[in-house]
C-alpha cells in the first residue's frame, strides 16, 4: 500500500508489531538519542520510537528509527516486513523499471492547519529540538526533505532536487545547511550565487516513508525525484505548491518551513555525529532564512539516529543507494548482476559481474568511481564474479582471500574527490581510491590456477529448497 503521510505509517507499524511506544517522562537529554542509539542493536526487526511524555515539551510527539531496521524499510515499500535483504533490493529495481511516475497535484494539505511568518517564526516554538550526540555542536534537523530548483532552468520538474542534507538550527529564523559540492543543491546554489540571488528552498519534515527514501537516493541531476516516488509507491506521490515559494513539497508532511540559502553568506557549522561514526568537526556553511513555518496541528518530530552503524540512516541508505549504482552501471556494462553498496552510505561498494575479455572487471569497478554517487563517496570497490552473491558477505570474503594476487589485482588511484565528511580523507574532500579485481581472470589474462574452482552439486539446489520448507514448517 501506499502511504500519504508519516501518521498512516506509524499506524501500520503500530498495526504490525514494529512501533513501540515508551510512555514514561523522559529528559529529552540523553534519554530520546540513547533509546535511538539502543534500539539499532535490536537488528533487522527493531521497531520504530514514539515519545509523547518529554520534560520540557507540552504535547511533544517525537518518532525515531522509522526506518530503522530490514522489518520497517519492507513495509515502507507495502512488502511483507519479512521480506529478505535482497529481495528488497531486487524489488526496488524491478519497481525502478516503472520510473517515471507523474506525481498527483492536490489541495487542502494538513500542514497548512497552522503558520507563522516573517519575525514571527520561532522554530523553537514548533519543534521539539534535541542533540543526537553529546559531542553536537547544537540542535539538528537530520531527517528532513530539501526541495530547490535550477535557477538557469527553473520550469524544468526534472531538474528539481529534493535531498536530505544535515541542517543546524543557529536561531528562530535561522539553519545552516551543508551542500556537499557533489549534491544537486550545491550545483542550484552555485548557480544563484553566480547570479548575485538568494536561492529559495522548502523544507519538509515529517514526510511519508517513502519520500525520505528517494530524498536520500543518488539518482542523476535531470531525473525528478517525485516520479521515483510514484514508482516504488506503485502510485503517483502527493505534491502541492508550497505557498510562500512555488516550490513542489509533498502533501503529507507534518511540517514546512520555507526560506532562502542566502548567497555568498556563510557561518560556522558543526561539529555533528555523522554516518561514518565520526564528528565531522566545524566549518563554514550556508545560511538559510526562514520566512516561513506551516505545520500540522499535534506535530510529530521524526528524528535520526546517526552513529557507529548500524543505525537507522543505514537501512535508509542501504536499497536505495544500491539500485541507482546498478542502474546506472548496467546501461554501460550489461554483464553486471549485482551492486552492494549498504555499508556506511557506500563508500565500500561490491560489484558482481560478467567478463567480455579480460581487464573488464577493472574498467567496472573505474566506472562506479564516476557515477553521481561514486564521485562523491565510493573509495573502495570490490568487483566480483558473477557467481558469487555480493549480499553474501562470506562470499565476497572467499573471492577476495582466493582470487587477488595483492601484486597486480589491487589499484589505487591517487587524488580524487570524495566528500569532506569522509575522517580518511587528506586534506578533506581528497582521497586515493582502491580498486580490488577479485574476478576469475579471462583471455588474454591468464594470471595464477583457477582451472580447478570447486562448484555446487547440481542437486544443491533443489535440497536447499527441500531443507527451507522443512525449517518453515518447524521440523
Amino acid at each position: 500500500m501506499a502511504y500519504d503521510d508519516l501518521r498512516s505509517f506509524l499506524d501500520t507499524l503500530d498495526k504490525k508489531g514494529q512501533l513501540l511506544r515508551i510512555t514514561e517522562e523522559l529528559n529529552p537529554e540523553p534519554d530520546l538519542a540513547a533509546a535511538a542509539n539502543a534500539v539499532s542493536r535490536l537488528g533487522d526487526t527493531a521497531p520504530a520510537l514514539f515519545f509523547n511524555n518529554v520534560k520540557g515539551f507540552t504535547s511533544a510527539r517525537i518518532a525515531m528509527n522509522v526506518h530503522g531496521s530490514w522489518a520497517n524499510h519492507a513495509l515502507a515499500l507495502g512488502l511483507p516486513k519479512d521480506t529478505g535483504t535482497k529481495a528488497q533490493v531486487d524489488e526496488f529495481i524491478a519497481r525502478w523499471a516503472k520510473f517515471p511516475v507523474k506525481p498527483e497535484w492536490r489541495d487542502n494539505p494538513p500542514w497548512a492547519e497552522n503558520s507563522q511568518e516573517g519575525d514571527d517564526v520561532n522554530i523553537f516554538e514548533v519543534l521539539p529540538l534535541f542533540r543526537l550526540n553529546d559531542g553536537d555542536g547544537g540542535f539538528y534537523i537530520d531527517k528532513a526533505a530539501v526541495i530547490s530548483r535550477d535557477p538557469d532552468d527553473p520550469e524544468n520538474s526534472d531538474k528539481q532536487n529534493v535531498g536530505v542534507y544535515r541542517i543546524e538550527v543557529k536561531g528562530e529564523r535561522k539553519l545552516a545547511l551543508q551542500p556537499v559540492p557533489m549534491h544537486d543543491i550545491a550545483q542550484h546554489l552555485r548557480k544563484a550565487e553566480e547570479k548575485g540571488e538568494d536561492l529559495p528552498v522548502a523544507i519538509t519534515l515529517g514526510n511519508d516513508p517513502v519520500i525520505s527514501i528517494v530524498a536520500s537516493t543518488p539518482m542523476e541531476y535531470d531525473q525528478n525525484e517525485y516520479e521515483l516516488a510514484g514508482a516504488l509507491r506503485e502510485a503517483p506521490a502527493p505534491i502541492v505548491r508550497a505557498p510562500m515559494t512555488g516550490l513542489p513539497v509533498p502533501w503529507g508532511s507534518e511540517v514546512v518551513i520555507e526560506g532562502v540559502i542566502e548567497g555568498r553568506r556563510r557561518e560556522i557549522e558543526g561539529p555533528f555525529g555523522e554516518f561514518t561514526g565520526h564528528y565531522s568537526g566545524g566549518r563554514k556553511m550556508t545560511v538559510i532564512r526562514i520566512d516561513k513555518i506551516s505545520y500540522r496541528t499535534g506535530t510529530v518530530f521524526e528524528h535520526l539516529y546517526l552513529g557507529m552503524p548500524w543505525t537507522e540512516i543505514d537501512y535508509l541508505l542501504a536499497a536505495n543507494t544500491c539500485v541507482p549504482l546498478y542502474e546506472q552501471l548496467k546501461k554501460d556494462f550489461p554483464e553486471v548482476q549485482a551492486v552492494n553498496a549498504m555499508y556506511t552510505h557506500g563508500l565500500a561498494v561490491i560489484v558482481s559481474t560478467k567478463k567480455r575479455y579480460g581487464g573488464f572487471a577493472r574498467a567496472v569497478g573505474m566506472r562506479v568511481l564516476t557515477t553521481p554517487h561514486g564521485l562523491g563517496y565510493a573509495k573502495i570497490v570490490i568487483v566480483v564474479d558473477e557467481d558469487v552473491d555480493p549480499f553474501n558477505l562470506p562470499q565476497v570474503m572467499w573471492a577476495l582471500t582466493a582470487k587477488v594476487n595483492p601484486s597486480g589485482d589491487v589499484i589505487t588511484i591517487p587524488n580524487l574527490s570524495v566528500l569532506e565528511l569522509d575522517p580518511g580523507s587528506q586534506p578533506p574532500g581528497i582521497t586515493g581510491k582502491l580498486i580490488i579485481d577479485a574476478t576469475t581472470p579471462v583471455e588474454p589474462d591468464n594470471r595464477g590456477h583457477y582451472g580447478q574452482q570447486v562448484h555446487d552439486l547440481p542437486e544443491t539446489a533443489a535440497w536447499l529448497t527441500k531443507l527451507q520448507g522443512l525449517i518453515a514448517a518447524g521440523h
